[in-house]
């Protein structure tokens, strides 16, 4: 219990500093200008609103007044940079006098988000996860959005398997989101196994196997980004399904306990993996840059992300990388598994601080802005996994990746969730924190039960 009590205080501590030591980039709508603060941005963005606040009206502004809306999102990679600039371009012709200050995501888990908005300093538009929605509606913090959407034809242009994605628990929509349903993918450098003379693990004695052998060889068997809770929380989730295809959404939605012999056993194989040398050794102080830098430069064999990711491995790695399904206790385990994915979607999004000088404005933009990342990620990003029909086509033929993804999810009987669509936010922060320990060697099996048991109590 006071490993977990130590990890969690590790947390806040980064959450209080953040603003200050997070080294977040701030850009315009013109360019990624220079890094700065998260906190000295959002003043400046206050400060431009406060200049025009007597020109303006309380909600929105005149067509030709020019207005500066903060917007607090991703912008680390080309699957987050290429659609908000294509979003930035088509939004000068939709709404000229519109320019919007970015504000670069931390990467955090949204402590970032949640210090913002303790301190009354929440940007205009911000990209909220399912348990940032259900923190700030409890604080009055984010705008419904329901005439918004019905009113720009949002809810026309939704697939009907996503439809769902749009709305929270309590009925009323609060994000806009711009993905559909998303998979946990399990990557790795084919051309390292063939080198080492290695098969795709099946059964967990084969991933075993591949461990002693990579490591032999100086190459990092699974690299992985444990400074994010979701990714370490992804990788127990990955292995969970292999015993409970419910993984993290069954806890999260209280229909399976973390003591159930499922998760046990799912907690003490993560810990045998772990032992053996699975993940790097300082896996839970890795960001994503420099843990997906080891898997695209060959110093790692294997790399756990999102569908999202193949665009980005295809172009650095070609016909060497692909994605396998996720090893099992047995061949049996291993092709019932096949139909078992992590991951999921959720009503995650762009929402709306309704405190915002030109909140309604704002939740126009917004809507705006997702249809534009739709876009942007079936033209640019190959990727058909989005929340609504663009009526958009690929400028190129599908990665090899993400056509065997598609022809596999026709045959895909269950998912589960990332963090982010998490709905019990006490559960979400434990389930983080206390996977970070486990795959940090930190914490054994057994501790990881007991501090879980003890959170959700």
């Amino acid at each position: 219990m006071k490993k977990r009590l130590l990890s969690s205080l590790v947390c806040l501590t980064v959450a209080a500093t953040s603003l200050i030591g997070c080294g977040n980039a701030a850009t315009t709508t013109s360019s990624a200008d220079t890094a700065a603060s998260t906190e000295t941005k959002v003043e400046e963005t206050k400060t431009e609103e406060a200049k025009t606040e007597e020109t303006k009206s309380e909600d929105t502004a005149s067509s030709d007044e020019k207005v500066t809306l903060s917007i607090y999102t991703q912008y680390a990679d080309d699957d987050t940079k290429v659609p908000y600039d294509y979003a930035v371009e088509q939004l000068k012709e939709a709404y000229p006098n519109v320019e919007l200050n970015l504000i670069v995501q931390a990467q955090d888990d949204g402590q970032t988000l949640k210090t913002l908005a303790a301190t009354g300093q929440l940007p205009d538009i911000y990209q909220a996860s399912t348990d940032l929605i259900n923190t700030f509606r409890e604080s009055n913090q984010i705008m419904v959005l329901n005439d918004v959407a019905k009113s720009t034809g949002f809810l026309d242009k939704l697939y009907d398997a996503n439809k769902d994605l749009a709305y929270a628990e309590d009925g009323n929509i609060y994000a806009f989101p711009f993905s559909g349903q998303e998979y946990v993918l399990w990557y790795y450098n084919k051309a390292l196994f063939a080198e080492n003379n290695l098969e795709v693990p099946q059964t967990y004695d084969d991933l075993l196997n591949c461990i002693d052998v990579f490591k032999s060889k100086g190459i990092t068997p699974l690299a992985l980004f444990g400074q994010e809770g979701w990714n370490t929380a992804a990788a127990f989730d990955v292995v969970a399904t292999r015993y409970n295809v419910g993984g993290i959404k069954a806890l999260d939605e209280g229909t399976a306990k973390v003591s159930d012999e499922a998760y046990v056993s799912a907690a003490k194989k993560l810990e045998e993996l772990v032992a053996a040398g699975l993940f790097q050794e300082d896996a839970t102080t890795t960001n994503y840059d420099q843990a997906s830098e080891k898997f695209l430069s060959g110093e790692a064999a294997m790399f756990i992300n999102g569908q999202w990711y193949i665009e980005d491995a295809t172009k650095a790695l070609g016909e060497d990388v692909d994605w396998m399904f996720y090893p099992a206790e047995d061949a049996a385990s291993y092709e019932a598994g096949k139909a078992a994915f992590s991951g999921g979607g959720s009503a995650s999004g762009f929402a709306v601080n309704p405190d915002s000088a030109n909140a309604a404005l704002a939740a126009e933009v917004a809507e705006f802005i997702t249809e534009k990342y739709c876009e942007a990620k079936v033209m640019y990003r190959h990727n058909p996994l989005v929340a609504i029909n663009t009526g958009k086509e690929p400028d190129s033929e599908y990665p090899a990746m993400m056509q065997k993804l598609s022809d596999t999810l026709p045959s895909v009987t269950s998912t589960t969730k990332f963090t982010w669509g998490l709905t019990n936010s006490t559960f979400n922060d434990g389930i983080q924190s206390e996977s970070q320990g486990l795959v940090s060697g930190q914490f054994t099996a057994d501790e990881f039960i007991a501090d879980m048991e003890d959170i959700m109590e």
